[in-house]
């Protein structure tokens, strides 16, 4: 049972919650008592990664890691030189977990498993005293003398001196948030795949093409910024697109695609950094060097998907049975403007739910990030994916749980000692 006074209240039993409530109790700060809405705790590491939990990145220079934020990147460039990557692959070698690098820079436990994660922090926990307490969730918070009145959705009542909002994107800790007098920055979702209008590349589902540039061109009337450009790996789905390259553009395009209304065309280079001359070029080398091949069995590099091809010579009408020597010069431009050019209409986004982070939250400016307090409301501090802070996929969007969390829990610990 929960009591009815407690020394720290940590509301939100995922990955900044847990880390606070560990560094905290490690560092000698007592009674920290950690409130998990739901009967599992840590579900979201427990499912990200397809089961496999990409803790972190190896991205070890600070002043690079905070170019992988859409939102809050300025802001964490103090955090983050205080505890980044390096810092966190530590920390959990010392609970126990150990990781490995893969090769695009992600970072998994040895055992792939990210049942690993959770043991290692539930343990972390247990073995710092810190007092869980499943199915309980904060459902009202006001300020008191002493600290904080709180009700949790059982009704039961807890007073605590120093209050800890670890929520994640979840609707309750906006509002809880909000009524201690925070604003914030409206909530939108970030990293989601795009429908295209009419599906024009169904049958191509499952192709992926590395690197691809991208373009996404929006109503300049209606933006500030009506151009965002990504490069990387892009995956072709039953519905559009998705794959890193177009995840990190909606991530850096979130808040322009909403106010859009996710109206936008894509522009895709599917020869990647290749120019539409580079591509001129290659095409008349062809002609020449491999005069007497069909265009439908002789690619003109060998990473260019053979479905993805085929689509193209049918897209500009051109048999793939013609010889290479054959190819008139209207079909050899209409070639190069499908490698480098090819324009699809965006529908809207991919199914609703797909979305992996949402963009807002509390906002930075009311928060001291050297210690995660509010600067509002004194003895309230607020971590991980409640604030204003989202990153793309490869694991930063832990990695700022991992930091906010420890700053947190260092500054229990400093405040208890002073």
């Amino acid at each position: 049972m929960l009591p009815d006074r407690v020394s720290v209240l940590v509301a939100g039993g995922g990955a900044s919650g847990f880390m606070t409530a560990i560094v905290a109790a490690e560092a000698g700060v007592a009674d920290v008592h950690l409130l998990e809405a739901t009967n599992e705790p840590l579900s979201k590491v427990r499912i990200s990664g397809g089961g496999r939990c990409n803790v972190t990145h190896a991205c070890w220079d600070p002043r690079s890691l905070v170019g992988h934020y859409p939102r809050g990147s300025k802001a964490l460039r103090g955090p983050f030189a205080r505890f980044a990557s390096g810092d966190a692959v530590a920390w959990f070698a010392d609970h126990g977990l150990q990781l490995v690098e893969e090769d695009d820079g992600r970072l998994f436990p040895i055992s792939n498993s990210s049942a690993s994660v959770v043991a290692a922090l539930r343990q972390a926990a247990r073995r710092a005293g810190v007092t869980l307490h499943t199915a309980a969730a904060l459902q009202q918070v006001d300020r008191s003398p002493e600290g904080f009145n709180g009700r949790l959705r059982s009704g039961a009542a807890v007073q605590c001196r120093r209050l800890v909002l670890a929520t994640g994107g979840h609707p309750s800790g906006r509002q809880l948030a909000a009524a201690l007098g925070h604003g914030l920055v409206p909530p939108v979702p970030s990293l989601f795949s795009l429908a295209l209008a009419g599906q024009p590349l169904l049958e191509l589902a499952g192709v992926v093409m590395d690197p691809v540039d991208l373009e996404l061109r929006l109503d300049p009337e209606r933006v500030a910024q009506p151009r965002h450009r990504q490069s990387g790996a892009l995956l072709i789905t039953h519905r559009g697109l998705s794959g890193p390259a177009l995840l990190r553009l909606t991530a850096f395009a979130a808040r322009d695609l909403r106010a859009t209304g996710y109206s936008a065309d894509l522009r895709v280079n599917w020869a990647g950094s290749r120019s539409a001359s580079q591509i001129e070029a290659l095409l008349e080398q062809l002609r020449q060097q491999q005069a007497r091949r069909q265009l439908g069995s002789w690619r003109p590099w060998p990473e260019l998907s053979r479905r993805l091809w085929s689509h193209l010579l049918a897209t500009a009408a051109i048999d793939p049975q013609l010889r290479w020597a054959e190819l008139r010069r209207v079909q050899q431009q209409a070639l190069v403007r499908g490698l480098t050019a090819s324009t699809y209409r965006v529908a809207g986004r991919g199914p609703f739910g797909e979305e992996f982070v949402t963009a807002g939250g509390v906002d930075l400016g009311t928060i001291n990030l050297a210690t995660m307090e509010s600067r509002l409301c004194p003895g309230l501090q607020v971590v991980g994916e409640l604030l204003d802070i989202d990153g793309v996929t490869g694991g930063f969007n832990f990695q700022h749980c991992w930091t906010s969390g420890w700053l947190a829990g260092q500054a229990l610990a400093a405040e208890r000692a002073t």
